[in-house]
C-alpha cells in the first residue's frame, strides 16, 4: 500500500501495490477503495463473481500469449481455459506529491521475463461538486509484443483488456454519445461514458482518439476503453501503448443533463 501526501488524497483513494494478490489473479498494483467525496466506495476487489478484477488497473488480456487480467484465457476452438500464463506487474518505484502519485511499473510474463516497463501518473482534483482522476499510462515494451482479447481469439462481445474499472454496482444506468442504454454502450467509440446509480456516479472521457468502450450492467458492473476490439494491437518500443482517462467522481445520481454541462469542462 502506497501512503499517500494529503488528507484529500488519503480519503480519496488508496494505492495498492498488488504484491500480495495471487498469481492467478496477476498481480498489479491498482487502485482500491476509490471512494466518492461523501464516503461511497466505488471499486471492487476480488469479488466472488470475477475474483481477478481488481479496483482500477491497467489489465491486459492478452499481452504476446500473457495474461495480464487473470483468471482463464479464451483459447479459439477451446473456450475459457486453466492457462500457466499469469504476468505480474512489479512497482518498480513511487513518487507522491500532493496532487497524486507517479509510478514506474515493470510488466513480466509468466515466466519472470521482462516485457517492458510502464510509467503511470494518477492525478486527483476537486470539480464542481464532485472529483476528478486523472489516469495516464505509458507502457513500453522490450521488444515487439501485440495485445489481444478473448475476441481477437474468436469469443465475440468478449473484447476486455486495457485500463478497467470494476465497480462494487449491481446494476447502473449507462449512457454514451450514442445514446442510453447497454446496447448503445458496448463497442461504442465515444468519447465518453456515464456510469450512474443512486449512490454514486462515473463519468468518463477518453483524452485520446477514442477507443471502443467495454461496459458491463448486468451479471457485475465495469468499464473500461477495449484496447483490443476487432484485431491485435501491437506495441513496440517506438509505439508504446498509452491509455489517457479522466472519471469524474459524484455522489447520487448524476442526470443527463449535468454529465453534459460536465463534459465541456472535464475536455
Amino acid at each position: 500500500m502506497t501512503a499517500l501526501d494529503t488528507p484529500l488524497l488519503e480519503r480519496l483513494l488508496t494505492s495498492r501495490t498488488g504484491e500480495d494478490l495471487p498469481r492467478r489473479s496477476s498481480p498489479r498494483p491498482f487502485l482500491h477503495p476509490v471512494r466518492t467525496l461523501g464516503g461511497a466506495v466505488v471499486t471492487d476487489t476480488g469479488p466472488e463473481d470475477h475474483p481477478h478484477h481488481h479496483g482500477v488497473s491497467l489489465a491486459v488480456a492478452d499481452l504476446s500469449g500473457t495474461s495480464h487480467w487473470g483468471g482463464r484465457t479464451y483459447v479459439r476452438d477451446q473456450g475459457s481455459t486453466e492457462l500457466d500464463n499469469h504476468g505480474r506487474q512489479v512497482l518498480l518505484s513511487v513518487r507522491c506529491n500532493p496532487f497524486g502519485i507517479d509510478q514506474r511499473i515493470g510488466w513480466f510474463d509468466e515466466r519472470d521475463r521482462r516485457q517492458g516497463v510502464e510509467n503511470r501518473r494518477v492525478r486527483v482534483r476537486t470539480h464542481h461538486d464532485g472529483w476528478v482522476l486523472s489516469w495516464r499510462s505509458e507502457l513500453v515494451p522490450d521488444l515487439d509484443l501485440s495485445v489481444g482479447s478473448p475476441a481477437t481469439n474468436g469469443r465475440d462481445g468478449a473484447f476486455y483488456g486495457g485500463w478497467f474499472w470494476r465497480t462494487p454496482f449491481p446494476t447502473a444506468d449507462v449512457t454514451t454519445a450514442d445514446g442510453p442504454g447497454i446496447q448503445n454502450a458496448h463497442g461504442s467509440p465515444s468519447p465518453w461514458l456515464l456510469l450512474a446509480t443512486p449512490t454514486a456516479s462515473l463519468l468518463a472521457v477518453q483524452r485520446r482518439n477514442p477507443r471502443p468502450w467495454f461496459v458491463r450492467n448486468e451479471g457485475y458492473v465495469g468499464f473500461g476503453p477495449a484496447l483490443a476490439a476487432s484485431e491485435r494491437l501491437a506495441v513496440t518500443p517506438t509505439g508504446p501503448l498509452v491509455e489517457e482517462v479522466d472519471v469524474f467522481v459524484a455522489d447520487g445520481k448524476l442526470e443527463i443533463a449535468r454529465a453534459q454541462d460536465l463534459l465541456e469542462s472535464l475536455r
